[in-house]
């Protein structure tokens, strides 16, 4: 017969190893890593934010590694668009908080 003090560690000890189970069994999504739209290099998404080298085109952002890039891809978005990465274009904040008056 086992007494209580037994029962209770074995008890601790299956909830946490069914606890670190669950936490290895629960793998991250990976980012896809996002490239330049025109070379396909790959690129840092908050440097070319910060340095306005992107361009929204049909509902999408596309980033440019260098300052050559979107005037290449102005002059023929829809060749670039299909194979580049991109990401949903942002919403402004002002415009997604803006209510209707009247």
């Amino acid at each position: 017969m086992i007494d209580m003090r037994k029962f209770a560690i074995i008890l601790a000890l299956a909830a946490l190893s069914v606890g670190a189970f669950a936490q290895k069994a629960t793998p991250k999504k990976a980012e896809k890593p996002m490239k330049c739209a025109v070379t396909n290099e790959a690129l840092n998404v908050a440097k070319a934010t910060k340095d306005h080298m992107y361009t929204d085109y049909k509902g999408r952002r596309y980033f440019f590694c260098c300052d050559g890039c979107p005037q290449t891809f102005k002059k023929n978005p829809a060749k670039y668009a299909k194979t580049a990465t991109s990401i949903p274009t942002p919403v402004p904040a002002k415009a997604a908080t803006k209510k209707k008056v009247g």
